[in-house]
């Protein structure tokens, strides 16, 4: 798969809860707020939402306590059934799957990890992470080479035969995350999961996930309320509030160009400097003489240059290829400006 095919493509989604949501979304509830939709006594979990994923991305979905972020992932993996519009997941209409088929695509294809670590408690760290290809039929041997590869690699190799509660909080979350990994999942759902954890460790998780991708390159949702966490994550956020998608964009978009005042309420006490690549503030039609900076750098990885800097119009590369040029008054507008 490539980097811009699509893995999950949501098209006008709607998730209503309520007595006859079906009747009253075609009759009714197009065009209505929130909570116009609650004054008629329905509760709108995902809202006319149009989205996509793409493989190989990680997709951060946050927004705070019922703004219908874990009922959008859900919706994703059938977990819940939409009352409107169109979900496909690695070209399959998943609300038109038969049961068998569904399980199979959850099987075979998606892989979740919950808040709540949800560790078998009798049973060993290796057995924990063997228990999918269990439930999956695997032969004992190649499940078990399996789970001892995974367990490998989350970092608690030597802790095999450990039970869950010999296991710190963070080490519970690898079990879990080697757990998921286990069943070579292209998609990957994580709800949460590292929000229960002390800010010292859920750090440490960070990290440890961000190495996980590099090596293992999936598709991944990720939610959370921490716009931090977002920020580090995420090559795209999605902000939502009352089931709806306020704005969906690369994390330094959104940090330069909050589209609602909800958004910018995110954003307004991050350092931009920090989050904002060159590659954003470039002019692809200027041209600019000199060694060019890398586009992936951040401005704050780029100030002291910025500061000694003679020249008004600073290239750009991007994997070797000149890409145009950035105004260097621009990257200090966004450095000298960015706790403003």
């Amino acid at each position: 798969m490539t980097k811009n095919s699509l893995a999950i493509s949501g098209k006008k989604v709607w998730k209503l809860f309520g007595r006859d949501p079906k009747t009253y979304l075609t009759k009714t509830a197009s065009g209505k707020s929130f909570d116009e939709i609650k004054a008629d006594g329905y509760i709108a979990g995902v809202r006319d939402v149009s989205i996509e994923v793409f493989h190989g991305e990680i997709l951060v979905i946050m927004g705070l306590s019922g703004s219908g972020k874990s009922t959008l992932v859900r919706c994703f993996s059938r977990l819940h059934d939409i009352t409107g519009g169109e979900i496909i997941v690695d070209g399959h209409n998943i609300m038109d799957l038969s049961e068998k088929d569904l399980i199979a695509l959850r099987r075979e294809k998606m892989g979740m990890v919950f808040q709540s670590f949800g560790l078998l408690p009798h049973r060993t760290v290796l057995e924990n992470v063997a228990f999918p290809l269990e439930m999956r039929g695997q032969e004992k041997h190649s499940r078990r080479a399996r789970a001892i590869e995974m367990v490998k690699l989350v970092g608690l190799e030597g802790r095999e035969e450990y039970f869950p509660r010999e296991l710190s909080g963070g080490q519970q979350q690898r079990v879990g995350i080697a757990r998921s990994l286990a069943i070579e999942p292209d998609i990957w759902f994580l709800d949460e999961p590292f929000s229960a954890l002390d800010p010292l460790i859920r750090r440490e998780m960070q990290d440890e996930f961000m190495r996980l991708q590099e090596i293992l390159d999936k598709t991944i949702v990720f939610i959370t309320h921490d716009f931090d966490e977002a920020l580090r994550l995420a090559d795209r956020i999605a902000i939502m509030k009352d089931g709806a998608v306020e704005q969906c964009d690369t994390p330094d978009k959104i940090v330069l160009n909050p589209a609602t005042d909800y958004v910018q309420k995110f954003t307004e006490d991050v350092d931009k400097a920090r989050v904002v690549r060159a590659g954003v503030l470039v002019d692809e039609t200027a041209a600019a003489e000199g060694p060019p900076v890398s586009a992936r750098a951040s401005i704050q990885e780029l100030a002291r240059q910025l500061i000694s800097e003679s020249r008004e119009m600073i290239p750009v590369s991007d994997e070797g290829r000149i890409i145009g040029a950035l105004s260097r008054q621009a990257a200090l507008d966004v450095l000298l400006g960015s706790n403003s």
